[in-house]
């Protein structure tokens, strides 16, 4: 069974106000992570808790999820600690208003896919499939978020490619596709994930096809080293942006976040 467009859901928006024409400087602060379904490395422990408070505590705006469970019938029976809520919901609390979930792999007890949660109205969403061939499921989910003060709405994109490198240059150019199809060219935009771009094929293909910057290799001249965790070897999560700036890119801490994801989270402050 493969994702659609309409396997989406998101709090109900609240009524804002229309942007001042002059849009004012603004910044705000962003956090990818893959969550990987709310278990620690090889599945040993169900950490959905713990993980809640570590996301809480970086104070990010907008949080882009990848590994993000639905449902999962077996894992609510086995499990004492296991939420009713879907993960996504869980995570938002009263902290996010707005979320966005992209349903992309589905199974016989659930399924699971990317996540947004914001701070700021989320105005649309959409899942798209980039799913190319066998088991893996994949998706782009696209949010436009409506920010204070500004006339232009930002878009942001949450990533997880496939592990083959065949798929993940088909799929990097199905999402610049949609850059270029969905997004007005001076529109500001985040895109951000769980790339698995090892071989670091990802930077020029995006900056030729969508004119999108890394900001680690921005900042430093490299991706951050995210996985595994605990000793970080290889660059497979990014930050990207057009029509911003990001300040301060840091991976965060292997405490406590060694314990509670295989991939070591990043986080950037965005400006406008």
């Amino acid at each position: 069974m493969s994702p659609s467009a309409t396997d989406t859901r998101a709090r109900r928006k609240p009524v804002v106000k229309a942007a001042t024409s002059a849009d004012a400087a603004f910044s705000f602060k962003v956090l990818t992570v893959n969550i990987h379904k709310g278990f620690t490395f090889f599945n040993r422990k169900f950490i959905l808790t713990e993980l809640r408070e570590a996301v809480r505590s970086v104070g990010a705006d907008v949080v882009f999820l990848q590994e993000v469970t639905g449902t999962h019938r077996k894992h609510a029976e086995k499990f004492d600690n296991y939420p009713d809520a879907p993960h996504y919901e869980f995570l938002a609390d009263t902290i996010w208003p707005e979320f966005a979930y992209g349903r992309n792999a589905v199974y016989t007890n659930g399924h699971h896919g990317n996540a947004v949660l914001s701070k700021f109205p989320i105005v649309r969403f959409e899942n798209h499939d980039v799913s190319i061939s066998g088991p893996e499921r994949r998706g782009l989910l696209h949010c436009e978020l409506q920010l204070p003060g500004h006339s232009k709405n930002i878009h942001a994109i949450c990533v997880h490619l496939g592990l083959m490198e065949a798929h993940r240059t088909q799929q990097i150019k199905m999402l610049c596709d949609l850059v270029r199809k969905d997004i007005p060219a001076r529109a500001p935009l985040v895109v951000a994930g769980d790339f698995n771009d090892w071989r670091h094929r990802a930077h020029a293909q995006l900056k030729r096809g969508a004119d999108l910057h890394e900001v680690f290799v921005q900042a430093h001249g490299q991706a951050a080293r995210t996985f595994p965790a605990r000793l970080p070897l290889l660059r497979l999560d990014r930050i990207y942006v057009r029509n911003a700036l990001a300040h301060a890119p840091v991976v965060l801490p292997s405490k406590p976040w060694s314990h509670l994801s295989d991939h070591a989270p990043l986080a950037a402050e965005i400006h406008l």
